[in-house]
């Protein structure tokens, strides 16, 4: 049995899983069981690495955790061989597959590669399709990117790089489509004190690629400022990313005040890693949580669906 000596951000920096993931896979699903210092930190052994990778790479294939958290590490390697099926197991990570896509561009991001990661980003979506990117590679990039920042295992640097590069390419994204004038409008912005605009771009790409017309706003907006936007643009609907800082003691009062500012009953889309934090302040406002990429498209298809019923 290898020795247990990793802490656990060491985990966090070799998998890219968030420590509060990695924590929860303990606690909730029994997916491993790290020993214990005598002050109770945690220490993760080599096998217990692997068995975490593996259970990533299943996770972004479509697998659930609870489904595959009791198995052994012998059938989750044979879980990850069995989705390249005709690839013998020591050159399934050659593969050109989705798995490959993030750890790709990840590394491309601690290299400051740009060309690495317009090249991983190109590739994924000749693979996925443009949609397919969004949620599979680029969403839980922005967020690994996050929860790397937060650990002190990427730089501001890393941060700043990847933001910019991913801006380009999520720029390109949404505006691939072109939408007729009689398209839905979208409003895309973070609220003022908001400074990590990633989630925003994303939200804005997915929502072009689904036929919305997006009016994209940028980073730190004041409530008057979207607000004025929205009327300008004849939006029917604003969308706002929460992701850093999570401790805003002034933004419940601007989610109010932009709220007030909106016609009534204009739907606010509030989706991002702080929504949590702010719960109270959105469930003030009756904001529309979302969850992920795939539930802000089921929520911009039902926000569509009135109009849809008025043209038959």
């Amino acid at each position: 049995m290898s020795k247990a000596h990793y802490a656990i951000q060491a985990v966090v920096r070799r998998t890219g899983l968030s420590a509060h993931r990695i924590r929860v896979w303990e606690r909730r699903y029994g997916a491993i069981a790290p020993e214990r210092t005598p002050a109770g930190r945690r220490l993760y052994s080599e096998a217990e690495m692997e068995r975490l990778t593996l259970l990533r790479d299943a996770l972004r294939a479509g697998h659930r955790i609870g489904q595959i958290a009791a198995l052994s590490l012998a059938q989750l390697k044979k879980l990850g061989v069995d989705m390249h099926p005709s690839v013998p197991a020591g050159s399934r990570r050659r593969l050109p597959s989705r798995l490959s896509y993030l750890e790709d561009c990840l590394v491309a991001v601690k290299r400051l590669d740009a060309r690495g990661l317009e090249s991983a980003l190109n590739r994924a979506v000749a693979d996925l399709g443009s949609q397919g990117v969004l949620q599979r590679v680029v969403a839980p990039l922005v967020q690994t990117i996050g929860d790397l920042w937060r650990s002190g295992a990427l730089t501001a640097a890393h941060e700043r790089f990847s933001s910019a590069a991913l801006r380009v390419f999520l720029g390109h994204a949404a505006g691939a489509f072109s939408l007729p004038a009689t398209a839905p409008g979208l409003v895309v912005a973070t609220p003022s004190g908001q400074i990590h605009e990633l989630g925003a771009l994303l939200v804005g790409a997915a929502a072009a690629n689904l036929g919305w017309r997006v009016t994209y706003l940028g980073a730190g907006l004041p409530a008057a400022e979207i607000a004025g936007a929205t009327k300008q643009s004849g939006a029917r609907a604003v969308a706002l990313s929460l992701v850093y800082p999570e401790d805003d003691p002034q933004l419940a009062a601007e989610l109010v005040r932009l709220r007030g500012l909106l016609p009534a009953g204009m739907p606010l889309l509030l989706g991002g890693r702080a929504v949590p934090a702010y719960a109270a302040a959105l469930n003030k406002i009756k904001a529309l949580k979302i969850k992920d990429l795939v539930h802000l498209g089921e929520t911009l298809d039902a926000l569509r669906a009135p109009s849809r019923k008025n043209k038959r």
